[in-house]
């Protein structure tokens, strides 16, 4: 594992809100996720994909940023403030694994269902990508050893998040865009500031 920078301190607990049934709970501010992000060229050429494909079916929407498109592996919460003791504990179970670098291949972007107004647009993959599959069911394996089996699903659908979008798109096949998965990294994302804080990362072996 590289050095793990301390974790910085976040804004206190949002105010409680009043409601007609007492207070509710505090806002969200804090999420944590295991994931992978591609290297720099590859984001470039993820970025120059999603501008296509937006100028092409029309969608007037802020694409993510070059340095925020990533696979998550796991959500590992969503937080006002976040936990040093959570972050710990995912920070040992991720130090647990043992697994070489695998090839990542997308080949198509689709819109993903969901019940907001705007939906998320991915690439994604059609078929394939089991050494990723494995890698993630060797990571799940960890967490859950070390207490988060809350947070290992098992449905799992590697995708890269490019735009929140108005309109729903049809799949739509692209020029595969592959990539060599050499580390994964513990992300604290400050939600709605579009900010991703690298609190970890552990390099993968060289097959």
């Amino acid at each position: 594992m590289s050095g793990r920078s301390p974790v910085p301190q976040s804004a206190a607990s949002s105010p409680e809100q009043s409601s007609l049934f007492g207070s509710a709970p505090p806002v969200p501010t804090d999420r944590l996720f295991l994931g992978i992000y591609p290297d720099a060229a590859t984001a470039a050429r993820i970025d120059a994909l999603a501008a296509d494909v937006c100028a092409r079916h029309g969608v007037r929407a802020p694409r993510h940023r070059p340095d925020r498109l990533h696979i998550t592996l796991f959500h590992i919460g969503d937080w006002a403030g976040l936990s040093q003791c959570t972050v710990d504990t995912v920070v040992a179970a991720a130090g647990r694994v043992r697994a070489e670098a695998f090839a990542i291949r997308m080949n198509e972007v689709a819109s993903f269902s969901g019940n907001r107004e705007r939906l998320p647009l991915v690439l994604k993959a059609s078929h394939g990508n089991e050494a990723l599959h494995r890698f993630r069911e060797q990571l799940g394996v960890e967490l859950t050893r070390a207490g988060l089996g809350r947070c290992v699903s098992k449905t799992f659908e590697p995708h890269v998040t490019l735009v929140y979008a108005p309109q729903r798109l049809e799949p739509e096949p692209v020029e595969p865009v592959r990539w060599i998965a050499s580390e994964f990294v513990l992300i604290h994302s400050l939600l709605g500031k579009t900010q991703h804080l690298r609190l970890g990362s552990w390099p993968l072996r060289a097959g």
